[in-house]
């Protein structure tokens, strides 16, 4: 197999060093000169690619999958919990009580019930880049592997007029002022980053002050950073300044001609187009979308966040996140978000299982209405689950051994199940699935080949999906 790097050190022609002297060697063998070379570099893909796009929906903190979609009834009490199970739209697949909407989209959905790693507790790199080694600490390096939506990024045409890869509603752990690692460009480069959004999350000033246990139900919408001109600044004037800025940058790269482009300069530009982008903008401004709509996804972060995503990928983006955080730093109004330490059956019964019921099943309706769920790819998991017994305080605490990730829409045999936890949701069973199965199946997905190598820092080509192989058996 030849194994294409697509290194960004780029000559001035824009051909690397490295290209140059493999196309040299493979033309001489005879039978694959440098047009073919780049040619299959550009592509980067695999035939078969069923996704356009990618719907990425992070539930922080570890769901609970055994109270969710791996029910447990005939285990003991202290193991099963309060919840009983309904049946869905599939035969012999149940789900929650608490997820009905859900339950009537289980035909469009594969149950993947074996998830395992050992990587840590509310470690995020293994869902969003497959690296499931136990790094020193939480936080992100320039040496950590590159996430599903940077790679996307790394492989999008420069001239494309939209980001590829946006995150939202915040970056990944603003509601605790703590920056986690997982979604980011990594050793590819900060240039390849999503454009994430911001936020301002409240609750419903006449309920009750939330703490731990009792969770508020969180308000708000993600607002793209910085995208509001100064009084006076019109986008002639701006265009001004970025024509200036451009001559400036023009002799600076005369004297830098063989260096990578910055990420600064990736980023000013992105800046720039946001500003002066009206299709990026109206994906943003929900006035602009039926009342209805908005209503039926549901009047919360998640809610909107979802909504425009689906709106995101409808103006061009590829990969959109949309991450369920947890509230209790910069403000306090969801304390527990997924990770239910304390009342576990509490906060999913009235605050999680009905907003995700919700904003899903509104989702997965919006879609289908649209013509678009069977060019969109839906993943939806978490860092790690919950334990199999109930602790002295009604919760479960942190489990990595086994727990649950959902796939739907482009390219997914809806109504299969992958995979089996055992009688008490504790061990993997049977078909053990690695989180970098997950990424690579994302990747094929897309028509991205999962063993695929990009540079990392020292160069050394490493595969994109971390040696995950793609389940083939959910996959159309």
């Amino acid at each position: 197999m030849l194994t294409m790097l697509g290194s960004p050190r780029r000559c001035c022609d824009g051909i690397t060093r490295r290209e140059t002297l493999k196309a040299g060697a493979l033309s001489a063998l005879g039978g694959f000169g440098l047009p073919q070379m780049l040619a299959a570099e550009q592509a980067g893909s695999v035939h078969g690619a069923k996704a356009k796009n990618v719907i990425f929906v992070f539930l922080l903190g570890g769901a609970a999958t055994q109270d969710m979609y791996d029910m447990k009834p005939e285990a003991p009490p202290e193991v099963r919990g309060e919840f009983k199970s309904i049946p869905t739209s599939v035969p012999g697949i149940d789900v929650c009580e608490h997820l009905p909407q859900f339950a009537q989209w289980a035909h469009r959905f594969a149950f993947i019930r074996s998830v395992n790693h050992k990587a840590g507790c509310h470690n995020c790199l293994p869902c969003y880049t497959g690296y499931d080694l136990t790094p020193p600490d939480q936080h992100p390096r320039d040496t950590d592997p590159p996430s599903i939506g940077s790679v996307l990024q790394y492989m999008s045409d420069a001239k494309v007029d939209l980001p590829q890869y946006v995150y939202m509603p915040n970056w990944l752990g603003w509601g605790q002022a703590f920056r986690r690692a997982g979604p980011y460009g990594g050793f590819l480069g900060k240039r390849y980053d999503a454009l994430t959004t911001e936020c301002s999350p409240y609750y419903d000033k006449d309920s009750f002050a939330p703490s731990a246990g009792n969770p508020q139900i969180v308000r708000g919408a993600p607002l793209l950073p910085s995208t509001s001109l100064q009084d006076g600044m019109t986008v002639d004037r701006l265009n001004s300044r970025r024509s200036l800025l451009q001559q400036i940058d023009d002799e600076r790269r005369r004297a830098e001609l063989l260096l990578p482009v910055s990420s600064f300069q990736r980023n000013q530009q992105q800046a720039f187009d946001i500003l002066t982008s009206s299709k990026m903008r109206r994906a943003f401004d929900l006035s602009q979308e039926d009342p209805k709509v908005v209503e039926r996804y549901g009047q919360t972060l998640f809610g909107n966040s979802t909504l425009i995503a689906r709106r995101l990928i409808e103006a061009g983006v590829r990969f959109v996140n949309v991450t369920w955080d947890l509230f209790w730093g910069p403000v306090n109004v969801d304390y527990d978000a997924w990770d239910t330490h304390v009342q576990n059956f509490k906060i999913l019964k009235q605050n999680k299982l009905p907003g995700f019921d919700q904003t899903m099943s509104a989702l997965m309706g919006d879609l289908e209405t649209r013509g678009l769920l069977d060019e969109t790819l839906i993943v939806v998991t978490s860092e790690m689950g919950r334990t199999p017994r109930i602790n002295g305080n009604a919760g479960r605490d942190h489990w990595t051994n086994c727990y649950g990730s959902l796939l739907a829409g482009a390219g997914i045999k809806g109504g299969t199940v992958y995979g089996s936890s055992d009688s008490q949701a504790a061990y993997v069973k049977e078909k053990p699935v690695r989180p970098a199965d997950l990424v690579a199946t994302v990747y094929r997905s897309l028509g991205i080949d999962p063993e695929m190598r990009v540079p990392d820092h020292t160069n050394r080509p490493v595969e994109i999906s971390q040696g995950g192989v793609p389940i083939a058996e959910v996959m159309t």
